[in-house]
């Protein structure tokens, strides 16, 4: 059973996941960081109505017709996306299966999704839920698996990489929503 995952190098990622990989390892334990994402959400979020919840800050993007940011909904309904998204590269990746996997488009997963039409309570129960299967695969990975390599999105990537991307990209929008988002809801 998996019990420490140590920092990826720099050469188990690309370069524009670099602040993903920063913000956790930040973290006293990766692992660890995992379980506590989940509370930090429903300490964020759980006071907010679903009214509130499709609030978008900025201005609004007239050649697109829309607001140049995603409200809060859509900012967790990407969390889980990208949940989704790497934790299958994590599986594919850490099982040895060294086929190239493509990237996505998130702007575009927003916008087909439909996000604000979901209950905020049905976006964080589903993060909750991806993150605690992920968590159990996570665990049980050998050293070996976490060390394996492959390619998404035509870079090289390691499978303690996207554990430490998962992580991180949590951050990044977590810290986006404290400083953007729920000052002005």
């Amino acid at each position: 059973m998996l019990k420490q995952i140590s920092l990826p190098s720099t050469d188990e990622y690309a370069s524009f996941y670099e602040d993903y990989i920063q913000r956790a390892s930040q973290r006293a334990d990766v692992y660890e960081a995992l379980s506590s994402q989940i509370d930090e959400l429903h300490t964020a979020l759980d006071p907010l109505t679903d009214s509130q919840a499709c609030f978008k800050p900025g201005s609004f993007d007239t050649a697109q017709d829309r607001p140049q940011e995603w409200s809060i909904k859509e900012v967790i309904g990407h969390l889980n996306d990208v949940e989704r998204v790497f934790s299958y590269r994590l599986l594919r990746i850490s099982r040895n299966d060294i086929t190239p996997l493509p990237g996505f488009e998130q702007e575009d997963y927003v916008r087909m999704a439909g996000f604000d039409d979901y209950s905020l309570d049905d976006l964080l129960i589903e993060f909750e839920h991806l993150r605690r299967a992920n968590m159990i695969a996570i665990q049980h990975m050998s050293a070996e698996a976490v060390d394996r390599r492959g390619t998404a999105s035509e870079m090289t990537v390691s499978a303690r990489a996207l554990i430490y991307m998962i992580v991180g990209h949590v951050d990044h929008h977590m810290a986006s929503l404290h400083e953007k988002y729920l000052p002005n809801v």
